[in-house]
């Protein structure tokens, strides 16, 4: 395929570390990529463009450094690709990728082991991205990774911030079947909610939280001490294994080596402020947690648990964003970003849906298969999902499985 011709020729060789590859971009566009294979030689300008560029707070240095430390495969490796310009020598953005063995042949992923819901480089400004220099930029970036059977990166975002992804403007991106949503904050704090939020879910908000209150006193509490952080977070854990064994479904958290991330990720955040822990509570009794990360003006809610059975007919997990809503406009955030998931709260609230993009396709024999059979399984899992009668069922049929499965 023409799509896949330039990647095809840029895989067959890969440069050691600190090796340079020039890459000559069509009307003038030049890029000149290298290659880190530690996070070491990586760091300054990382942390350089973490600072003062333009990412996600899933793309934090120190997000990707747990991720290292705890969530690597064994036979992973880093695949860390820096861009300059090529006439200027200034960066213009940091590629964080892996390459690992699955099932015989080796990928190209992002650097992610299930805790970056996006995948979006880091940029060094706000520089409009076209098709033509995303293409130029992404040939750079595939000359200088090592040997490779095929590419496969999901969930990104079609803009970081204000700026398009380079990485959803590549002739191989595709619409995935996940999308984002989020919802922008602005003007007053005791207001915000009202103003940018559905009349049907601040009217059942509203109504949630008298109910809360009535149960011995409502109050959001932050986790601002280690021992705060270890106790919320447990709670976290505890109450969304609970809820996921009850719907029959998997959680990650339920790897230990995924919990003790986000808990080391939640205790850093105490210095840096990159996540933040909070607990809703009514009287005595923890109703919702939610785990946040965060950058600039953005909050990432990435984790949630509840209680349901805590408070009858009231939702928890809604009252503890609607919350957040309000907290985090008095601190000036400006959106409030609901992460990847197509839960019907999301849309009762009032957020904006937006389709991720991926990136997968095949370099060699084995890639090519690979990625035909992961293709044809997302049509599958589309055409089902576009069928509620067919959805249910096939629901109800994993619930019961993994029920099954859970009490050998």
């Amino acid at each position: 395929m023409a799509s896949q011709a330039m990647p095809m020729a840029a895989m067959t060789t890969g440069l050691a570390e600190g090796g340079a590859a020039p890459h000559a971009g069509t009307a003038g566009i030049a890029y000149v990529a290298q290659l880190h294979t530690s996070l070491e030689t990586a760091k300054p300008l990382w942390l350089r463009l973490e600072t003062t560029g333009v990412c996600t707070g899933h793309q934090h240095f120190a997000w990707a450094e747990g991720i290292v430390e705890r969530l690597m495969p064994p036979k992973a490796e880093l695949a860390i690709v820096e861009l300059r310009d090529a006439a200027t020598g200034e960066p213009v953005m940091l590629v964080p990728l892996m390459r690992r063995r699955a099932f015989g042949h080796w990928v190209i992923e992002w650097l992610s082991c299930g805790v970056c819901d996006y995948a979006a480089p880091l940029l060094a400004d706000a520089t409009p991205w076209t098709t033509q220099s995303a293409e130029a930029a992404w040939a750079a970036v595939l000359s200088v990774l090592p040997p490779a059977d095929r590419i496969h990166i999901t969930g990104i975002p079609k803009e970081i911030g204000s700026v398009a992804n380079p990485l959803a403007l590549l002739s191989p991106a595709r619409d995935s079947i996940h999308s984002r949503y989020g919802i922008a904050m602005d003007g007053d704090a005791d207001t915000v909610v009202k103003r940018i939020c559905r009349p049907s879910f601040v009217k059942a908000l509203n109504k949630d939280l008298r109910r809360l209150d009535r149960n011995g006193g409502l109050a959001l509490v932050e986790a601002d001490t280690p021992a705060l952080v270890d106790s919320i977070f447990g709670k976290l854990v505890e109450m969304r294994l609970s809820r996921f064994r009850e719907l029959g479904r998997f959680d990650l958290l339920a790897r230990p080596p995924v919990a003790d991330f986000y808990r080391s990720a939640a205790q850093r955040g105490l210095k840096d402020g990159s996540v933040r822990v909070f607990g809703l509570r009514a009287g005595d009794v923890m109703v919702a947690v939610q785990y946040l990360a965060v950058h600039l003006g953005t909050l990432h809610a990435l984790l949630v648990a509840i209680d349901q059975a805590a408070v009858p007919n009231v939702s928890p997990g809604l009252c503890i964003m609607g919350e957040l809503i309000r907290w985090g406009r008095g601190q000036g955030f400006d959106y409030f970003d609901l992460s990847v998931g197509n839960q019907s709260y999301k849309e009762h609230m009032g957020a904006v849906k937006s389709v991720l993009s991926e990136l997968c396709y095949g370099i060699t024999l084995k890639g090519l298969a690979a990625s035909g059979a992961i293709n044809y399984r997302g049509r599958g899992v589309a055409f089902v999902r576009d069928n509620p009668r067919l959805f249910k069922l096939a629901q109800d049929f994993m619930q019961r499985w993994r029920r099954l499965r859970a009490g050998r």
